[in-house]
């Protein structure tokens, strides 16, 4: 794998990140592919929304179906059908939802600590013991067998294994877990040099929760190892003022050369922000969570840049999801039909609004670096944030400034 530098615009920046399974251009948006495929979507339907890349998660594979299933069947590609690259998650995120909450819990201020069938048992030196969430039996997960579930999975990209803090976790509590994260990445490196597949890349993942000292020593550890990508990960903060000024911090502290990615953050706002600062690859399942429960995106900042076609007010509503969206939901249907089948659970309701919510994601990322390229970034997120659609906004941003 290698990391091509294309032009800058600031700090933010477009490139080409190389693999032996194709390119991914970036500033990429990576779709969720969870469980080795994208809520409701064939493979193909997501490489023609112009995905370059998916992710998929180790912990939920290794468990179901299970790696050796799926590595006798020639890798992650050849088992979901998506023959482009493909990075999988190392399974720290479901450690840290596990031992601490999940992502609404944080988002509350409030942990999830032990107890019941699925929790955490301990988080030690050696690696996580916890019970399995489908039947209670006991189970390992280290930087080591993390590792080896991914080369079994022939992913493209590994990610290093690491524990990821909340937010409201004591500083000291923070700083042990972001030490043991560095030892772990060194044991993932060392497991990985001696068995790993030569064509996979392995990212480590910078910690340090919203203290500043500890993010520069993360940052500092993690872009001095010998690791081929760099990830920014753990928990930014408890709102989107606090993650900001974390990233902002962050970002800088990381070398040019290597490709660097943003894990869980799939905003609009947020992507924005981040590729204003030099970060280039992003992973966010909020994009398919929003289209099963009725959410699409639309270009308005006013309301989070999503609108729920399960209220009641699209009776007789003969408009698109968003006018000029390329996707198929918009060219074929309008909102009050979406509605109609959304609020009937309907499976065609989740396919269209994933179908659209992605389109949406890829247009935001794609037209971000022709406005990079061109030089007009910072014009083209104004306009973004102003209301226009991305697809809108790149007309905006080739246009002469004052």
């Amino acid at each position: 794998m290698s990391f091509r530098l294309e032009t800058t615009d600031g700090a933010a920046r477009a490139g080409v990140l190389e693999t032996s399974r194709g390119d991914i251009r970036t500033p990429a948006f990576m779709p969720v592919g969870t469980k080795g495929t994208v809520k409701s979507l064939h493979p193909d339907e997501v490489a023609a929304l112009g995905a370059d890349v998916v992710l998929a998660n180790t912990y939920h594979l290794h468990f179901r179906p299970g790696e050796q299933i799926v590595e006798e069947l020639g890798g992650v590609q050849a088992f979901s059908g998506w023959t482009g690259p493909i990075l999988t998650d190392s399974g720290g995120f479901q450690v840290f939802s596990l031992a601490h909450g999940g992502v609404a819990n944080e988002v509350k201020g409030s942990g999830r600590l032990g107890g019941g069938q699925g929790s955490v048992v301990k988080i030690a030196e050696d690696g996580v013991h916890f019970r399995s969430y489908r039947d209670g039996s006991s189970l390992f997960l280290s930087p080591e067998v993390s590792m080896e579930v991914q080369a079994k999975l022939a992913s493209d990209v590994a990610l290093a294994f690491d524990e990821c803090t909340p937010y409201h976790a004591e500083r000291d509590y923070t700083a042990r877990s972001m030490e043991r994260t560095h030892r772990w990445l060194a044991r993932c490196l060392e497991w990985h040099g001696a068995h790993g597949p030569e064509r996979q890349a392995v990212f480590g993942i910078v910690q340090g929760g919203v203290h500043e000292d500890l993010r520069r020593e993360s940052a500092q550890a993690v872009s001095e190892a010998a690791v081929d990508g760099l990830a920014i990960g753990g928990t930014l903060g408890r709102d989107k003022d606090e993650m900001r000024s974390v990233l902002a911090l962050t970002a800088p502290l990381l070398p040019d050369e290597p490709p660097k990615h943003l894990l869980g953050i799939g905003e609009v706002d947020d992507l924005l922000a981040a590729i204003a600062l030099g970060l280039d690859v992003f992973d966010c399942a909020v994009p398919t969570r929003l289209a099963r429960h009725g959410t699409a995106l639309v270009p308005d900042p006013a309301s989070r840049f999503r609108v729920n076609l399960r209220r009641s007010g699209f009776e007789g509503d003969r408009g698109p999801i968003a006018d000029g969206c390329p996707c198929p939901a918009c060219r074929h249907h309008d909102r009050d039909y979406l509605a109609y089948l959304s609020r009937a659970e309907e499976l065609t309701a989740v396919r269209l609004l994933c179908l659209h919510n992605l389109t949406y994601m890829h247009q935001l990322v794609g037209n971000a670096r022709a406005a990079i390229v061109a030089g007009g970034f910072a014009r083209y997120a104004s306009a973004v944030m102003g209301g226009a659609a991305p697809w809108a906004a790149i007309r905006c941003s080739c246009e002469p400034g004052p």
